[in-house]
């Protein structure tokens, strides 16, 4: 039985949720999820059953000490609700947790069971893989959905992907099944620096959402630890020749990849997404995760020298293999 107590009438609801694990290069989503409840001050309204859907084996509850007195955190996903103010308001539904090791199912019925009863008229998906992409460049920023009349309303990408998904896909799924509208937004993240966090995909991500669904999103510090997350990033990589070559190859296969995309009317986008920001006085610019093409990954950069992996040569833009999102 699903209990809604105290919870007020939401204006024009959106439902973002994220998952730590396999969907989470990075904690990228996590994160982004993390930030906004944090910056709205949200407020959990509701929790799942734990023995419900986690093996406590592979995700083990903590103990902790309040007022002298032992406790403990179970791990779980949990609802909270945020108000966004301004000239146009509306309420965010939160929903951060773990992807679930058992009945992915009755976990999506249940969250969509919550959405149904809140009025929810979206649900926005994050995610984050890990891919062939350079950490000097933009974080690539894909928009999924398996609603063709939202993808040409939003201008997503109708999902093609095959091959094995995580919570974010078999969620999506759901919605699509029950009639709700959902988008899944995934950051690429570079995989031979995937170790968390990454400020940077969690920027991206909630830049993404940002203009997805209309909000002024507040950063905080978060564009200053994207930028000095980069310089990290430079001065590991500038201490290998062979992993700085690398990094080369992949700027030069994503600079020739996207030399069509640097038309007028992508540049014109770009232009209005940045006025609207300025005018709107918004914001400026671990175990294996999910890949472009469904398998697992590891980071290439590790502390001890001796355990460098040397990088897999980058795709040449147009074949096969070129990066793909997942659903």
């Amino acid at each position: 039985m699903i209990e809604l107590e105290g919870v007020p009438e939401l204006i024009d609801p959106v439902m973002v949720a994220a998952f730590e694990g396999w969907n989470d290069a990075g904690d990228a989503a996590s994160t982004a999820v993390a930030h906004l409840d944090r910056e709205w001050k949200g407020e959990v309204f509701a929790a799942l059953d734990a023995e419900d859907y986690y093996d406590f084996q592979v995700n083990r509850p903590t103990v902790f000490m309040e007022a002298g007195v032992r406790k403990i955190t179970w791990p779980t996903t949990r609802l909270s609700v945020v108000r966004v103010g301004g000239d146009k308001p509306r309420d965010l539904v939160l929903v951060r947790g773990i992807e679930p090791s058992m009945r992915w199912r009755s976990f999506c019925n249940e969250l969509l069971g919550f959405a149904h009863e809140l009025g929810v008229e979206l649900v926005v998906v994050l995610g984050a893989l890990l891919g062939d992409t350079p950490h000097t460049r933009p974080v690539p920023i894909s928009g999924t959905t398996s609603d063709p009349d939202l993808a040409r309303r939003m201008d997503l990408e109708e999902t093609k992907y095959e091959g094995p998904t995580g919570i974010v896909g078999v969620l999506q799924e759901a919605c699509t099944h029950a009639g709700v509208p959902a988008v899944s937004l995934w950051a690429a993240v570079p995989h031979y620096v995937s170790q968390p966090p990454n400020p940077k995909a969690t920027l991206a991500l909630l830049n993404r959402l940002e203009d997805l669904i209309d909000v002024r999103i507040p950063l905080g510090e978060l564009p200053e630890d994207a930028r000095a997350w980069q310089v990290g990033v430079d001065q590991l990589a500038a201490e290998d020749s062979e992993v700085a070559e690398y990094v080369q190859s992949l700027e030069e296969a994503r600079d020739t990849a996207e030399l069509p995309e640097a038309s007028g009317e992508a540049i014109a986008r770009e232009f209005e997404r940045y006025l609207r920001r300025r005018d709107g006085g918004g914001p400026t610019a671990s175990g294996g995760h999910a890949t472009a093409d469904g398998s697992d990954s590891t980071s290439y950069l590790r502390d001890n020298p001796s355990g460098r992996t040397r990088p897999p040569k980058p795709p040449k833009p147009g074949t096969d293999d070129e990066e793909s999102s997942e659903d």
